[in-house]
Formats: C-alpha cells, structure tokens, sequence
C-alpha cells in the first residue's frame, strides 16, 4: 500500500496525496526575447498519470496543461511527445535544462528549465504513486458509496 493511503473493500484510494513545485523558467518569446516566470508544476494521485503545468504571462489569465508524467521524464533524456506537448533535452551531452513546447495550432508557448527542479518534482511525485503502479482512482463519493453499500447492516 502506498503512504498516506487507505484501500476501500474494493481496492480504491480514498485519500489523495498531491505534490506541487514552483520552478522559474524562461519563457522563449523569439531567438532574441526570453523573460523568466514561475512555473506551478502540480500532480493529484487521483489523477496518477498526468502533471499540470500552468503559467501566468502578464496580462492574460492563467494558463494551464495537462500532460503525462512520463511524457516528462522521458523528456529529460530525450525527445518526447508528437503532439501539442513536446519535451526534449537543451543538450544531447549533458542533463541541464529542457526545453518544454506547447503547441495549439500555429500557437506555441516554448519554455527553457533547468532539469534538476523537475527531476526533484518527478522523484517526489515517484514516492507517491511509483511509475508503473498507478491505479486510476474513483472520486471520494464514488468510494464512499461502494463502502456503504458493502458494509454490513447493524
């Protein structure tokens, strides 16, 4: 069983445990243009295989998408991903930072981080629900219900 967790009758978690990182990352406007944001990376073990990654550009609401959790890691040591989200080292030699491309349409936002924050972000979501274990979990009144209808009338 994974800390923090209770399994219903059913096999279920009925608790969720979540891990939320801030890492300042280069937002590449052009070749010549780049500024730094806070980035909130998030990750919900309800939701065991996916990582949220929103941003806040100046003047426009918040920004957020929903990718996998391994679509990250495999980014870090190599190209990842064919669709809107693409994740690929900065440089083949070396693991320092990652360029992050999210793509709508013609629309692309490019960010540069530095690895090791997510690398810390990706081993702490790994102490959560390790890669390859993830179950997909009910909400809580789903559980609850399954619970009640099981337990025995007294």
């Amino acid at each position: 069983m994974i800390p923090g967790h209770l399994r219903s009758s059913a096999g279920q978690w009925l608790m969720n445990d979540t891990v939320q990182a801030e890492v300042i990352m280069s937002f590449l406007v052009s070749e010549e243009l780049a500024f730094r944001i806070p980035v909130e990376l998030d990750f919900d073990s309800a939701d065991p295989y996916a990582v949220r990654l929103t941003f806040d550009l100046p003047g426009d609401a918040p920004v957020t998408w929903v990718f996998g959790r391994e679509l990250l890691l495999d980014g870090l040591s190599g190209p990842a991903g064919e669709g809107d989200v693409r994740v690929e080292p900065a440089s083949p030699d070396h693991l320092s930072d990652v360029y992050i491309s999210l793509q709508v349409g013609a629309e692309r936002a490019l960010f540069r981080a530095s690895a090791p924050p997510l690398i810390a972000f990706l081993d702490r979501t790994d102490r959560i629900v390790p890669l390859g274990k993830e179950e997909v979990c009910d909400t809580l009144e789903a559980a609850l219900d399954r619970i009640l209808t099981e337990a025995p009338a007294g």
